[in-house]
């Protein structure tokens, strides 16, 4: 098996895009030896723990309306070249994403996390649901096959928080700035929403056992 380590955040539209080109991959290349986890990297580490307004959080962040429109027209026409329909107008507040991150992390013990990977995607982006909340967290897990009840009762502490804000912090440590970010094989990064075409040539490069460094 080959690791594939993936820093990623639950809102961010490029790692959900990102993920999609890497699934057509996979599926076209049924015994690929990805070993796949994924690792926290909180895009608004500073978000306030209830989240903010989707359109106030734009507008701050990319300097008004405009700025805002302008900033997301890649990321709708990379969508809809994926194949996706992200329902921007129903995602109304920009949440913290540290509970979710704490329910990959816990998804990942039990051998869940990409349903859950795929569940938050799909909550945040398709069905415009708040994924800072408790409880949509909890029928995220409930869908992925999790003891909802179980999930529940961890959100309501600390249980592994610092250690989700120390994995942010180390992927910051080895210059991460952006996400989705994959590494191949604990050696090579490879920044970004990736097309399909690229990593079919990477499972082809392993596959045949080429360095992926030619």
């Amino acid at each position: 098996m080959v690791k594939l380590d993936i820093m990623s955040d639950p809102i961010c539209p490029w790692c959900y895009i990102g993920k999609t080109n890497l699934d057509r991959a996979l599926e076209q290349r049924a015994d690929h030896p990805f070993l796949i986890t994924w690792h926290p990297f909180q895009l608004n580490p500073d978000m306030p723990k209830k989240g903010m307004d989707r359109r106030e959080y734009l507008e701050t962040k990319f300097g008004g309306k405009d700025g805002a429109i302008k900033a997301y027209a890649p990321v709708v026409e990379h969508a809809e070249k994926a194949g996706l329909k992200i329902n921007f107008e129903g995602i109304e507040k920009t949440p913290n994403t540290l509970d979710a991150h704490r329910l990959i992390h816990w998804a990942g013990i039990e051998g869940q996390q990409t349903p859950v990977v795929d569940a938050l995607f799909s909550a945040y982006f398709v069905e415009g649901r708040d994924i800072g909340d408790p409880d949509v967290l909890a029928d995220v897990a409930d869908s992925s096959g999790m003891d909802a009840s179980v999930v529940r009762r961890l959100l309501d502490t600390e249980e592994d928080t610092r250690e989700i804000v120390e994995r942010d912090a180390a992927a910051r440590g080895m210059g991460i700035t952006s996400v989705p970010t994959f590494i191949v094989a604990g050696q090579h990064a490879v920044p970004g929403a990736q097309p399909t075409e690229l990593w079919l040539k990477v499972l082809d490069d392993i596959a045949q056992g080429t360095s992926l460094d030619a």
